[in-house]
C-alpha cells in the first residue's frame, strides 16, 4: 500500500509535465493567431471552451507568467472582452475528469458514480453561467466589481516574484524538449512580430563582440544552439507544435489511466473503508453545516500546491466510481479546487514588471475569482439551489449507465459540436444566433416546466400531457438510438473480437443450466400427468 501511495504521488508529476507541454506545443501552433478577438461574448466564451479542452487547464490559458505574455497583460485584449474567455475557460477545464470517468465504463455502478462525480462539475460550471454571462453583457458586474478592487492597487503596488510549486520540477524536463522564445509572443501579441519569425528559441547564448575600425562598428557575434530535443530541428513551427500537441495529451491519457487503476488497486478493504468513513464524515454537533465549506478549503488548498484543479478533480473521479466519496461530497472539493486554480492566476498576476500591466493582469485573474465566488454563492448555501448540480450530475449518471454510448456523445456534443455550432452562429450575426437558441431554451423551459408538473401535480394536466408518450419516440427517449443504431451495430464483427476463455465458459454454463431448466420442466410434466 505504501508502494501504491508513492506511485500515486508521482504519477501526479507526469501529468503536470504533459500539461506543460501541451502547453509549449499550443503556442507553438498558435503562431501569429492572437490577433484580433470578435466582439462577441458567445463567441469568446465557446471559443475558450474548446481551446482550453485543447490546453487541458484553465490556469495555462491566461495566466500571465513570464513564459507565457498574454494579451491582458500586454493591453492587446480588453479585460471585458476578456471576461468570456475566462467563463468559457472554465468550462473546458472539466473535460478532464469527464474523460477520466470513461476508465470505468465496464462496470455500470462504477460507470453511473463516477461520470455523476465528474459532471457535477460541468453542471456548475454550466449553471453559473447561464446567469453571470447575461449579467456581465448588460451590467459589467464583474468587470467594474474587479475595476474597482484593483484602480489603487496598479499605481501603488510593486511587482511580485513568480511562485512556483511543481514547475520546480517540471519545468527543466519540459525546457530539455522544447523552449519558447517569449520575446517573439511578446511581439504577437502587440502586433510587431515578423510572420517569419519562429517561436521556437533556437539560440540560446548570445556573444557580442563591438569594435570600431575607421569609425566603422564591426560586430562579431557568436551564436550557440540551445540544449534541447528541436533546438536543431528544420521543422516548421506548426509541425513541431503538432508533434507536442499529439504527445503531450497521448501522455496525459495514460498517466490519468494509470493512476485510476492504482487507486483501483491502492483503494481495497480496510484502507478503503478508513477512507469513506473520513472523507465522508461530518463536523461534530451544529458544526456539521460548516462540513462543505471545510472540504472546499481542502480543496483550494491542494489545488493551490499541484497548480491545476485538472489533476485535482480527475483524482477524485475515480474515487467517486469506487464508492470511497459520495457525488454530495465531491462536489464542495470541486468549487473549492475552482478558487484554488484562481489563486494560482492571482499569484502569476504579481509578477508583472509595470504597474499598468499589474493592474490589467490582476483584474481579468479577479475576474476569475468573483466568478467562481458568485457561482458558489449561487449554488451551495441554499439546500435546494446546491442539489440543482448534485441532481442534474446523478441523472446523467444514469442515463450513462443505460446507454453508455452517450457518455460519448455527451463530451463531443457538450465541448466540440456545440461550442462550433455556437461560434459559426456568432460569426454570421447576433441576430441568427438568437433566432436559433431562443427557440431552444422555450423548449427547454417548457420541458423542465411539464416534468415539475407530472410529478408534482398530474392531476392538474389534461390526460394527454400527463405522460410524454405524444412526442415521437426519437425526440424524447434515447431508447430508440439505442435500439436502431447502436443494438445492431456488430462491434465484435468490425474488430474482430475473439470470445476470450472466459466467455467460452460463461456460454457452455449458460447452455448447461438451459438445458438443465428444460429438463426439470419435463420432469415437472410428466409428474403432473403421473
Amino acid at each position: 500500500n505504501r508502494l501504491a501511495l508513492g506511485s500515486m504521488t508521482v504519477a501526479t508529476k507526469p501529468i503536470n509535465r504533459s500539461l506543460s507541454l501541451v502547453t509549449a506545443g499550443r503556442s507553438s501552433i498558435s503562431n501569429g493567431g492572437t490577433s484580433a478577438v470578435p466582439d462577441y461574448p458567445n463567441i469568446r466564451r465557446k471559443g475558450s471552451t474548446t481551446t482550453t479542452i485543447i490546453v487541458k487547464t484553465d490556469e495555462d490559458l491566461w495566466t500571465v507568467k513570464d513564459e507565457q505574455v498574454t494579451g491582458v497583460k500586454w493591453r492587446v485584449l480588453p479585460v471585458r472582452r476578456a471576461i468570456p474567455i475566462i467563463m468559457g475557460a472554465n468550462i473546458g477545464t472539466s473535460v478532464t475528469n469527464t474523460l477520466v470517468a470513461l476508465t470505468h465504463s465496464k462496470k455500470r455502478d462504477e460507470f453511473r458514480r463516477a461520470f455523476a462525480g465528474a459532471t457535477v462539475h460541468d453542471m456548475f460550471n454550466w449553471a453559473t453561467v447561464l446567469i453571470l454571462l447575461p449579467l456581465e453583457v448588460f451590467t459589467g458586474l464583474l468587470y467594474h466589481l474587479t475595476r474597482v478592487l484593483t484602480q489603487s492597487i496598479g499605481k501603488h503596488q510593486n511587482a511580485g516574484s513568480n511562485q512556483e510549486f511543481l514547475s520546480v520540477i517540471t519545468k527543466p524536463i519540459t525546457e530539455r524538449i522544447i523552449q519558447i522564445d517569449k520575446h517573439v509572443i511578446q511581439d504577437i501579441a502587440i502586433g510587431t512580430a515578423d510572420p517569419s519569425t519562429s517561436l521556437i528559441k533556437r539560440y540560446c547564448q548570445i556573444n557580442q563582440t563591438l569594435s570600431s575600425i575607421q569609425e566603422m562598428n564591426i560586430t562579431n557575434v557568436a551564436l550557440k544552439h540551445c540544449n534541447f530535443i528541436f533546438a536543431k530541428s528544420k521543422l516548421p513551427d506548426w509541425s513541431i507544435g503538432l508533434i507536442l500537441l499529439i504527445l503531450s495529451i497521448l501522455s496525459l491519457c495514460v498517466c490519468l489511466v494509470l493512476l485510476v487503476k492504482v487507486l483501483q488497486s491502492m483503494l481495497q478493504g480496510a484502507i478503503a473503508n478508513i477512507i469513506r468513513k473520513t472523507m465522508n464524515a461530518e463536523l461534530p454537533g451544529p458544526l456539521r453545516h460548516l462540513t462543505g465549506y471545510l472540504a472546499m478549503l481542502i480543496g483550494c488548498i491542494l489545488t493551490i500546491f499541484v497548480q491545476s484543479s485538472s489533476i485535482f478533480t480527475s483524482t477524485l473521479t475515480p474515487l467517486v466510481g469506487l464508492g470511497i466519496i459520495t457525488v454530495e461530497r465531491v462536489y464542495p472539493f470541486t468549487l473549492g479546487s475552482n478558487i484554488g486554480t484562481t489563486i494560482t492566476g492571482i499569484m502569476a498576476a504579481l509578477t508583472a514588471h509595470s504597474p499598468i500591466e499589474l493592474q490589467n493582469s490582476l483584474q481579468i485573474a479577479l475576474c476569475h475569482t468573483f466568478f467562481n465566488i458568485l457561482g458558489i454563492v449561487l449554488w451551495y448555501p441554499i439546500p435546494v439551489l446546491r442539489m440543482v448540480p448534485i441532481r442534474l450530475a446523478k441523472k446523467l449518471g444514469e442515463t450513462t449507465a443505460v446507454y453508455r454510448w452517450f457518455a460519448v456523445i455527451y463530451i463531443l456534443l457538450t465541448f466540440f459540436i456545440l461550442p462550433l455550432i455556437i461560434f459559426g452562429l456568432s460569426m454570421i450575426g447576433w441576430y441568427v444566433l438568437a433566432a436559433v437558441l431562443i427557440p431552444i431554451v422555450l423548449m427547454i423551459i417548457f420541458a423542465l416546466i411539464m416534468n415539475t408538473l407530472m410529478k408534482k401535480m398530474p392531476e392538474r394536466l389534461p390526460d394527454k400531457l400527463k405522460t410524454w408518450s405524444w412526442v415521437p419516440r426519437p425526440i424524447r427517449s434515447l431508447g430508440w438510438y439505442d435500439e436502431m443504431i447502436f443494438k445492431r451495430i456488430n462491434f465484435k464483427k468490425w474488430f474482430g473480437k475473439k470470445s476470450t476463455k472466459t466467455e467460452e465458459i460463461n456460454d457452455a454454463f449458460q447452455s448447461d443450466t438451459e438445458s438443465t431448466i428444460t429438463n426439470i420442466s419435463r420432469v415437472k410434466v410428466i409428474t403432473t400427468q403421473f
